[in-house]
C-alpha cells in the first residue's frame, strides 16, 4: 500500500485540542496511536457531523494535516467539508469536549457537533 499524501489542506488544532488529544494518547489503551482521524459524517440535527477517534496511521487515500505536532488524517469526503476547520478544546462546569470551527458550514445546531454545508 502506497504511502498517505501530504496535504495542502488546511486544518488546525489549537493548543488546547492538540494537549488534550496528546493526553488521550498518552493513556494506556491508546500507546499505538500515532494520530487523530477526523471524520465528517451523515447525520446529526444539520444533516452533517463530526467524528472523531484516535488512529494507529493513515488509511492509503488520507490525507494527513500536521497541526501543532499531531497528525490529523482525513479521508477524501470529509477533506471535502472541512478544509480550513479549527478544532479547538474546551473545559467549564457545563461540560467539555472538542468544538470545530468550519468556515465551509453553512449552518450549524445548537449542540455544535452538527453542520450544514
Amino acid at each position: 500500500m502506497p504511502p498517505p499524501q501530504e496535504s495542502a489542506m488546511s486544518v488546525t488544532l489549537t493548543p488546547a485540542a492538540a494537549d488534550k488529544v496528546r493526553t488521550l494518547m498518552a493513556q494506556p489503551e491508546q500507546t499505538e496511536a500515532t494520530g487523530l482521524r477526523v471524520k465528517v459524517v451523515g447525520g446529526g440535527c444539520s444533516g452533517l457531523s463530526y467524528q472523531i477517534a484516535l488512529e494507529r496511521a493513515a488509511e492509503e487515500h488520507d490525507s494527513v494535516v500536521e497541526s501543532e505536532g499531531i497528525s490529523v488524517f482525513l479521508d477524501p469526503k470529509s477533506a471535502l467539508f472541512i478544509n480550513g476547520t479549527q478544532i479547538d478544546y474546551h473545559e467549564s462546569m457545563m461540560g467539555s469536549g472538542f468544538a470545530f470551527s468550519n468556515p465551509n458550514a453553512t449552518g450549524t445546531c445548537g449542540c455544535g457537533t452538527s453542520f450544514t454545508a
